[in-house]
């Protein structure tokens, strides 16, 4: 059973003659004819009676017109949806993305590129990069802005932020009130980090291995916000990204003056898997305006004279 069948059938019914619908279908009778009976074999009933005047549906006939109305207007709807997605001014993108790109970044890339492309619609999703990189590999979204990730095959990458990271202190912290401070200052406090099989982990084990220490681990959290509400209930001191929701009257948020801390941020996305012209428009898009998000990003970030 095909569309094609379902079609035939659908025609016959309506016009109840065989040459006629034929003719309409642009068919010979024959074809037609042959259509229906593998349509009925399939179904294991016949659907038609014959009378003077051509055919008319019998009572598993007008059953099945139903559903075959049904299915064929499903099939239309479909192809029509998919035409939309496909259609690169009107199409959907779903992209992942960790929750430091919040405030800033992922609002202004979406801005610019509606400013170009007014009809296309978003659906994000965001997550730790772990989270993200899952998604992607399932295909709930098209591509994800995430920390680099190792061992993940099928996949490209193109970075697009060097992202900073704060020194959080409770407010209460020796520290608390200084604008900037070396990493090695917190050398022998107690660290509220990353869990080790997350990407950051890592690059701040680096940072401070570069500042003459490696952390003392007192908690860990896989969450910015968790581990900022960590600092603030006096656990410890973190780096992390500007992290949006953290309460700012029980920590401070201080710049690293050396090393300098900043992470990669990538965009990732499938390379063994179909990509929709409105998500090719979009990745292209990124790659060749990458300059103009970072400067617009930029200029929305907190500047060195204000406060955290």
């Amino acid at each position: 059973m095909d569309f094609q069948q379902l079609h035939n059938f659908q025609v016959l019914a309506k016009i109840k003659n065989v040459t006629k619908a034929a003719k309409e279908l642009s068919l010979t009778q024959s074809a037609l004819s042959k259509s229906i009976a593998r349509l009925e074999e399939d179904i294991g009933v016949p659907l038609f009676e014959r009378n003077s005047r051509g055919v008319i549906l019998n009572p598993f006939g007008i059953v099945f017109l139903e559903y075959a109305n049904r299915a064929i207007q499903e099939m239309i709807s479909a192809k029509a949806k998919i035409g939309e997605m496909v259609d690169p001014s009107q199409g959907i993108i779903s992209f992942g993305f960790i929750p430091s790109l919040r405030p800033s970044f992922v609002p202004n890339l979406i801005r610019l590129f509606l400013n170009e492309t007014p009809s296309v619609r978003f659906q994000l999703s965001q997550g730790a990069t772990r989270k993200v990189i899952q998604q992607l590999e399932s295909v709930e979204v098209d591509l994800v802005f995430c920390s680099p990730q190792d061992g993940v095959e099928n996949i490209s990458t193109f970075p697009i932020i060097n992202e900073e990271l704060f020194l959080v202190v409770p407010k209460g912290h020796r520290l608390a009130n200084q604008t900037q401070v070396d990493l090695c200052e917190v050398a022998d406090e107690p660290f509220v980090h990353y869990q080790s099989d997350l990407p950051l982990r890592h690059v701040i084990d680096a940072f401070c291995q570069e500042a003459g220490f490696l952390p003392k681990v007192a908690i860990e959290g896989s969450e910015d916000e968790i581990i900022g509400g960590l600092v603030a209930a006096n656990c410890g001191v973190a780096l992390i990204p500007s992290t949006p929701g953290l309460d700012m009257t029980k920590i401070s948020m201080i710049r690293i003056r050396e090393p300098q801390c900043r992470r990669v941020i990538e965009m990732v996305w499938r390379t063994n898997g179909y990509m929709s012209p409105a998500v090719e428009q979009f990745k292209t898009f990124v790659m060749e305006n990458i300059l103009l998000i970072e400067l617009t990003n930029e200029s929305t970030m907190p500047s060195e004279d204000l406060e955290f």
